[in-house]
């Protein structure tokens, strides 16, 4: 397993940006292969759980109720629609499921329902991430007790960009909230996104900010600007794709054991593009035809693009109940003699229950 490092210097990351192309591959490629089977993809699903009329004025995003880009506003779903499309999310092979709701911070009364979404999806036996807006000390703490495994809030951009892009809340107070999310406990899905006008420093910067984090990022998305009409960046030039995955080799070498996620935008990336992002350090991608609000590949492309590629999904869990009753009926038959353990195994392998998920 490769060390990891927290002191990466803007300079040793910029050498890394000049280096040849296959050079950066390899070096990245060779770093992934050590830390992670190179072919295996995580799987996360994502639903809007709160659309729309969001205060914050971040220039990308058509859920800002600063810009009138005709998206439709909905209240906080109902947790049994939230259930069914996690079951479904599932049942298409995704191993966790993320639930974003278009606020700048969550209120008091929006708590409960937004608890018992991540103890009801946890049960189901997927892996819960929810993204929220700025949370208080209190609010991760509940998150944290109910069960929530992610909580994302990305930085975005470089701290000296950032303010280019929003102004309603601070760098400062992204990091915050994440110091908050890691205090309580939870596990850091936070990363950024390209394309946004920024230049070559502003990546380097980015990255820098994310590798300096103790620990690293368990999860470290990268967004292609998806540009949305009615918003400002709607006119900005396309990001060249190998210059996406320049980042993606860069983050991988950076944050050796994180896991770096294909996320917005990868509908963009055509095959070739996609495999050359996975041998890059790429292993987690958004799944299904729609995130919060913008389009996706589709889960049945998906799943041609890992056959070809022979890549797997990563499997969901079994339910949380069942996983238990296993494992007391495992603690039971080591306890029992041979004969015993070799008639009640018979019986137990007819009615455990095979965690759900597929394998292209």
């Amino acid at each position: 397993m490769t060390e990891q490092r927290f002191d990466w210097t803007n300079t040793e990351i910029a050498a890394l940006f000049a280096l040849p192309f296959n050079d950066l591959l390899f070096r990245a490629h060779s770093v992934h292969r050590q830390n992670f089977d190179a072919n295996d993809v995580q799987v996360s699903t994502l639903l809007s759980i709160k659309t729309g009329s969001c205060p914050e004025d971040c220039k990308y995003c058509p859920q800002s109720a600063h810009y009138n880009t005709g998206l439709s506003k909905e209240k906080l779903l109902e947790i049994n629609k939230v259930l069914e499309q996690a079951q479904e999310a599932k049942n298409a092979g995704a191993s966790r499921f993320c639930m974003g709701a278009a606020w700048r911070s969550p209120t008091d009364r929006d708590m409960p329902a937004v608890l018992a979404m991540v103890r009801k999806v946890k049960a189901l036996g997927l892996e819960t991430c929810m993204t929220l807006g700025m949370l208080k000390e209190n609010q991760a703490e509940a998150l944290a007790n109910a069960g929530l495994d992610y909580y994302n809030h990305n930085l975005d951009t470089s701290a000296e960009f950032y303010g280019e892009i929003i102004t309603t809340r601070t760098y400062e107070d992204r990091l915050a909230t994440l110091a908050k999310v890691r205090k309580a406990g939870m596990k850091v899905c936070t990363g950024g996104i390209l394309g946004m006008g920024e230049q070559v420093s502003d990546r380097i910067g980015l990255l820098q900010q994310l590798a300096s984090l103790q620990p690293h990022p368990e999860s470290v998305p990268l967004n292609m600007l998806v540009k949305v009409p009615g918003t400002p960046m709607a006119d900005l030039d396309e990001l060249e794709p190998l210059e996406f995955i320049r980042v993606i080799a860069v983050a991988r070498i950076l944050m050796p054991t994180s896991r770096v996620r294909l996320s917005a935008g990868r509908e963009k990336l055509d095959t070739t593009a996609q495999a050359m992002a996975f041998f890059a350090g790429a292993n987690s991608i958004f799944y299904g035809d729609k995130l919060l609000t913008t389009g996706n590949p589709e889960a049945q492309q998906d799943q041609a693009l890992f056959h070809k590629l022979g890549i797997n999904m990563q499997q969901a869990k079994s339910p949380v109940t069942e996983q238990v009753h296993e494992a007391a009926l495992l603690d039971i038959l080591a306890e029992k003699n041979t004969l015993y353990q070799d008639a009640t195994a018979k019986k137990t392998k007819k009615t455990s229950v095979k965690p759900c998920g597929m394998v292209v």
